[in-house]
C-alpha cells in the first residue's frame, strides 16, 4: 500500500532567492561577522562578511573580464579550502554556474564532466590539477583557459578585474533568481559515467533556509551572547552534502571552517572546537574503533566494552516509556566520567550534533553516540535533492531510521517498496539526459530508485537500492545495505560487498582495513603482518566470523551471510573501486572478483542451501 507524508515549510518560497542575494542580505544584517576561518601557516584567521564580499566581488570581476558570461560553466577542482568557497560565490556574482569535480578526479573524468557541461574555465588547485586537465585539453574546444589556485588564480583575477566597474557584478548578480541554474554536480554514479545534476539557486538557498529554520534551528538558534554555531567542512565540497552545510551555516549566521586533509582532522577539531558536524557514518565508526583500540587490553579494554554496553542500553531506555532505570542512570553517569567525556574530546569538546548521511549509519553507533553526548542527526537524500529529503530532528530522535520528511518535502512510498519525493529542492533534471530525466521526474515527483518504508508516524527507514536488490535462487529478495553497513562496523573491516544474486545463499566479500589492523592484532596478542597474511590467518577469520553471526542476528536464515571470503586488497578511489564520495562499485567488483565470488559456492552441501519458506521472523537486536 502507498504511504506518503509531508512536513510543512517553515520558511515561504521566495522567486528572488538566490546564492548572490543570500549573502547581500547577510552582509546589509551584520557586516562584521565572521563567517569563514581558514588556516594560515597553522593559525586560524577570521574572515568577516564584509571582507568575504570584497573579494567575491574582486575575484567576480576578474572573471567577467576572462570572458565567463552569464549561464557560462566554470569547473572548480580543488580540496577543501577558502578558496573553494570564494570562487564558488564568486562564479554565481558573475553570473555563470559552479560545476566542481573531485580533486582525485582521473583525466577521463575531466575530459567528461567537462565536456558534457560545457565548462568554458577550469579553476585547480594545484599544477597537478592543470596537468591533468592538459591530458584531455585538446578534447574540450569550448575551454579556454586553466587557471591554478597554487600559482596564484585568485590574485590573477582580482588584477585582470580591477578596473572593471563594480555595476557590471552588480547587474550580474542581480539577475540570478529561484529558479536560475546554479550548478551542475555530477553524481559519483557506481555504474556507467555520471549524470549531470542540474540544481537551481532556489534548490540550493531555500533547501538551506528550511533546514536552518527547521530540523538545524536547535543549532543556530543560540543566545546572542554564546559565541556563534561552528563547524569544520571536511567533507569534499564536490560533494552535495557539504556544499549544502556550506549554504546554511551561511544562512544559520554560523562559521565555516576548512579542513583540506583529513590526516590533520583530530588538530582542526581541537583547534576550531566545532558545535556541529556532517559526515559519513565511516566516520563515526572510526572514532568508536579507534576509542576501542586505545583502551588496549585488560582493565582498560572491560572499562571500554563495559562503558559501550551502558551507552547503547542507556539510549534505547530512553526511547521507552519508563525510561533508564535508576541503577542504569547512575551507571551512565559514572561511564561519562571514566570514557565518553574522552570521546567527546575527540571531537573538540564542544561538539553537541553531528549530520549523518550517504549511508545508514547503524542502530548501535546511533545509540552509542546519542549516550556520549553528541546527538547524531541521520538523515537520508541524493544530490537530485540537494542533499537531505529526510532527517531525524533533535529531541525526537528514532534511532535506525532516518526520520520524518524534511521541511517543506513530501515522501511516498509505493507498493513496490520504491521513495519517491517532492519538493522545493528537488532537481530539475539530468544535464543532457532527456530520457533519464523523463523516468526519474513524473509529475513533479523524483523517483529515488531506493527502497524504505513510512511507519506511522511518518519515519522513514531505508532498506535498500532498487537496483542491488539480490535474489537468490530460491526466490528470496535480499537487500545486501543493511547487512553490509553493520558488517562493517567491526574495526577490522573495511569493504564488504554482499552477493548472492541467482545463488543457493548469500555470502559476501571482505575486506581488511589497514589502518586498524596493526592497533587490533596488537591488542589481541598478536605479531605485526601485513593485509596478504592477516587474510588467512586463523585468528582474524575467527573474529570475522563472530561479526557474521552477529551481523545476521537483523536478518532471517534466508537472508543471513553464510560464507564469506576476505581479500588480500581493499577498494579504494584510487583502485577505482570506490567511488569519491566511498560508494562501492559493485558491478565492477563482482566483474573483477567473479572467480572469488564463484568459489564461495564450489562444493556447497545440500543444508546450505535456502528454501523459499524459510524465513523465521528477524531477531531484535535490542532483545
Amino acid at each position: 500500500m502507498t504511504r506518503e507524508a509531508h512536513t510543512p515549510a517553515p520558511v515561504p518560497d521566495d522567486p528572488t532567492r538566490s546564492g548572490p542575494q543570500l549573502l547581500a542580505d547577510n552582509l546589509a544584517e551584520n557586516p562584521d561577522r565572521v563567517f569563514i576561518e581558514y588556516k594560515d601557516d597553522g593559525t586560524w584567521r577570521p574572515v568577516t562578511l564584509a571582507e568575504f564580499d570584497r573579494q567575491v566581488r574582486a575575484v567576480a570581476k576578474g572573471l567577467v573580464v576572462s570572458g565567463i558570461n552569464v549561464g557560462d560553466r566554470v569547473a572548480i577542482m580543488s580540496r577543501n579550502r577558502y578558496e573553494w568557497t570564494l570562487l564558488d560565490f564568486a562564479v554565481w556574482a558573475a553570473g555563470g554556474v559552479g560545476v566542481p569535480v573531485y580533486e582525485t578526479s582521473s583525466a577521463e573524468q575531466v575530459r567528461w564532466i567537462c565536456a558534457d557541461a560545457g565548462v568554458r574555465l577550469a579553476l585547480v588547485e594545484t599544477p597537478d590539477h592543470a596537468g591533468t586537465v592538459g591530458q584531455v585539453r585538446d578534447d574540450l574546444p569550448g575551454l579556454v583557459e586553466v587557471l591554478a589556485i597554487d600559482d596564484g588564480a585568485v590574485g590573477t583575477l582580482v588584477a585582470r578585474g580591477q578596473d572593471l566597474d563594480d555595476a557590471e557584478v552588480n547587474r550580474r548578480a542581480g539577475l540570478a533568481q529561484a529558479d536560475t541554474l546554479a550548478t551542475v554536480i555530477y553524481t559519483s554514479g557506481t555504474t556507467g559515467r555520471p549524470k549531470g545534476v542540474e540544481l537551481t539557486h532556489g534548490n540550493l538557498v531555500t533547501h538551506a533556509y528550511n533546514g536552518a529554520r527547521g530540523p538545524m534551528r536547535v543549532v543556530f538558534d543560540t543566545d546572542p551572547t554564546d559565541p556563534q554555531p561552528r563547524t569544520v567542512l571536511f567533507m569534499p565540497l564536490a560533494h552535495v552534502f557539504a556544499r549544502y552545510v556550506q549554504m546554511v551555516t551561511l544562512v544559520g549566521r554560523g562559521v565555516l571552517a576548512h579542513c583540506p586533509d583529513t590526516r590533520h582532522l583530530l588538530d582542526d577539531l581541537a583547534a576550531v572546537r566545532p558545535s556541529y558536524i556532517l559526515a559519513v557514518p565511516r566516520v563515526f565508526e572510526k572514532v568508536y574503533n579507534s576509542a576501542d583500540q586505545k583502551a588496549a587490553s585488560g582493565a582498560k579494554r572491560r572499562i571500554f566494552r563495559w562503558s559501550a554496553k551502558v551507552a547503547i542500553t542507556y539510549s534505547r531506555a530512553l526511547d521507552t516509556k519508563r525510561g533508564p532505570s535508576p541503577a542504569l542512570r547512575a551507571a551512565h553517569q559514572l561511564a561519562d566520567r571514566l570514557v565518553y567525556r574522552k570521546v567527546r574530546t575527540a571531537f573538540g569538546g564542544q561538539l553537541a550534533y553531528a549530520i549523518s548521511g550517504g549511508a545508514p549509519l547503524g542502530e548501535r553507533l546511533g545509540h552509542y553516540f546519542r549516550s556520549v553526548g553528541v546527538t547524531i542527526m541521520e538523515g537520508y537524500g541524493l544530490t537530485e535533492t540537494m542533499a537531505p529529503t529526510s532527517v531525524n530532528p533533535p529531541g525526537l530522535t528514532k534511532v535506525g531510521t532516518v526520520g520524518p520528511a524534511f521541511p517543506g518535502t513530501w515522501v511516498r512510498v509505493d507498493d513496490d517498496g520504491e521513495i519517491w519525493v517532492k519538493g522545493p529542492h528537488v532537481f530539475r533534471g539530468y544535464r543532457n539526459e532527456v530520457e533519464a530525466t523523463r523516468e526519474a521526474l513524473v509529475d513533479g515527483w523524483f523517483a529515488t530508485g531506493d527502497l524504505g518504508s513510512l511507519d506511522d508516524d511518518g519515519y522513514l527507514s531505508i532498506t535498500g537500492r532498487k537496483k542491488e536488490i539480490i535474489v537468490t535462487a530460491s526466490g528470496k529478495n535480499v537487500a545486501p545495505a543493511l547487512l553490509e553497513d553493520r558488517l562493517r562496523g567491526h574495526p577490522l573491516v573495511s569493504q564488504v560487498v554482499v552477493v548472492g544474486d541467482q545463488r543457493p545463499f548469500v555470502a559476501a566479500l571482505v575486506t581488511l582495513d589497514r589502518e586498524m589492523l596493526p592497533g587490533w592484532l596488537s591488542s589481541h596478542g598478536l605479531p605485526p603482518m601485513d593485509v596478504t597474511v592477516a587474510a588467512c590467518h586463523p585468528r582474524v577469520l575467527a573474529a570475522l566470523d563472530a561479526a557474521v553471526t552477529r551481523t545476521n542476528e537483523v536478518v532471517s536464515r534466508a537472508e543471513s551471510i553464510r560464507k564469506i571470503t576476505v581479500l588480500d586488497t581493499d577498494f579504494t578511489e584510487a583502485n577505482g573501486y570506490l567511488t569519491p564520495s566511498t560508494k562501492v562499485k559493485r558491478a565492477l567488483v563482482l566483474r573483477d572478483f567473479a572467480a572469488q565470488v564463484d568459489a564461495l559456492y564450489v562444493d556447497t552441501r545440500p543444508a546450505e542451501t535456502d528454501t523459499a519458506d524459510d524465513d523465521p521472523e528477524p531477531v531484535d537486536p535490542g532483545a
